[in-house]
């Protein structure tokens, strides 16, 4: 099942600004069960990666971050608070406001309902509605809670569930973090909430469904595989975490909409940033700063040097 760590990656970004959306998502997961121990082996390294790319007057900082996290995982280092000192302002995916959850609730329930008359398991085959309904039993959840909804959102809530049942939390991410510490600075966006709602809603169905049964597949396989990728995120091992987040990433239609495309997108906004001075701290999911087709590849095809600085 390691075709899902992409998956999760590239799912938490949104996914845990769904938590407080339509459903039963926040209601069923508050029931955490575990302790969400991450293992973390000794390293040369003092923290997760932390990139920059500069010129005369320019400073951007890239730290790729994790969406949610178990609260007792220790990662802020002095190398992250320095950069964050020094920065002006601070970018994340989203921007990330009281109203949010209005907002994504709003949105779900303009783009994520499924039209009258069609349920979420009328899209699905016996074999899907039976890998699906064995998921929804095994998290303790009714088989119908996201029959209203496309298969996007059902993969979404399905990808974060059992990490919440486990000890996960977004109140421990690390945009939360590095935005509280960040204090009074400007915060600025990559992109908007409307437009991560609509890469979801814009995949193909059939790419949709396959993203939620390799969820539903995998469900016993969710928490152990993230508490892998998280343990090489706080190593600072990048090609560790890159082949982890590699493995089975065989859907173009996903890999394109929800990775590479935003990659280069992001690469562009930074090589026209430099041309402002100041210093920029951007704080993005750890899944688009490794790997092939990163936004540090990106970068360099834009003939853009990235330094990694820890």
């Amino acid at each position: 099942m390691t075709a899902i760590i992409r998956r999760i990656a590239l799912a938490m970004g949104a996914a845990t600004t769904l938590l407080a959306a339509p459903a039963v998502a926040q209601e069923e997961a508050s029931a955490a069960a575990a302790s969400g121990a991450v293992p973390v082996a000794e390293s040369p390294f003092a923290g997760p990666a932390l990139w920059k790319v500069a010129d005369e007057d320019t400073t951007i900082y890239l730290f790729g971050t994790v969406h949610a996290l178990p609260s007792n995982v220790e990662w802020y280092s002095s190398a992250i608070e320095n950069a964050l000192a020094s920065a002006d302002s601070i970018v994340t995916e989203i921007k990330i406001t009281p109203n949010m959850a209005a907002q994504m609730q709003q949105l779900v329930m303009s783009k994520g309902v499924l039209p009258e008359g069609t349920t979420l398991r009328s899209l699905l085959n016996e074999e899907q509605n039976a890998s699906y309904e064995a998921a929804m039993g095994q998290l303790g959840v009714p088989a119908a809670a996201f029959d209203r909804f496309e298969p996007w959102y059902a993969g979404m809530m399905m990808t974060m569930l059992p990490l919440l049942q486990q000890g996960y939390s977004p109140d421990a991410g690390v945009e939360k973090v590095i935005l509280a510490k960040a204090g009074e600075k400007e915060q600025q966006a990559l992109e908007t909430i409307e437009f991560q709602i609509g890469i979801f809603d814009g995949l193909p169905q059939a790419s949709q469904v396959k993203f939620l049964i390799e969820a539903a597949d995998g469900i016993d396989e969710i928490k152990p595989m993230l508490d892998r990728m998280v343990a090489e995120w706080i190593k600072g091992d990048a090609e560790a975490l890159a082949a982890l987040m590699n493995e089975g990433l065989t859907d173009p239609d996903i890999a394109e909409a929800l990775l590479y495309s935003r990659n280069r997108s992001w690469a562009q906004w930074i090589d026209e940033r430099l041309d402002t001075p100041g210093s920029v701290f951007v704080a993005v999911g750890a899944g688009h700063l490794a790997g092939e087709q990163s936004v540090q590849d990106a970068l360099k095809a834009r003939d853009v040097e990235v330094v990694r600085i820890q």
